[in-house]
């Protein structure tokens, strides 16, 4: 969520800093990684809108499905545009909307967890994932280069 690596580790700190001293806090019928995951994401938000950027490290995206033991130039300059261009896309979201996504498709957390993690209702979440799909999908077209010949 925050982009930065360094920024990354120093929010994996506070997060632990933070759930140390508020363990006393910790509902022991939740959970323990929704309630982790929510301290982070709340942090990440905050530092985000602070900084009023809109990144999201995506070092960690799932490889293709289909098998590629030594993928060639082209398709190796190709993933790395693609990710490139759906760091843009997810940049384009606002920081909640962002922390959702991440939270349902890098973490897949249900409903009910991201609404703990947000402070959401569920109701409030699906809203909130509809969008930012719509979004997305609206965005990655946009910025979809067109190929050659094509207006």
């Amino acid at each position: 969520m925050t982009g930065d690596p360094g920024e990354a580790e120093d929010a994996a700190q506070e997060t632990f800093l933070r759930a140390y001293q508020n363990l006393k806090r910790y509902d022991p019928q939740r959970p323990f990684a929704t309630w982790i995951l929510s301290i982070a994401a709340h942090y990440c938000i905050d530092q985000i809108r602070k900084r009023k950027a809109l990144l999201i490290p995506l070092d960690d995206l799932p490889e293709e499905t289909l098998p590629d033991a030594d993928p060639g130039p082209e398709r190796t300059v190709s993933r790395s545009e693609e990710q490139r261009l759906l760091r843009s896309v997810l940049a384009g979201l606002g920081p909640q909307d962002r922390a959702a996504v991440v939270l349902r498709y890098w973490y897949d957390l249900s409903d009910e967890e991201i609404g703990q993690a947000l402070t959401l209702t569920v109701s409030a979440v699906k809203s909130r994932l509809h969008r930012a799909r719509r979004e997305l999908a609206r965005l990655w077209l946009e910025k979809q280069p067109q190929p050659a010949g094509i207006l």
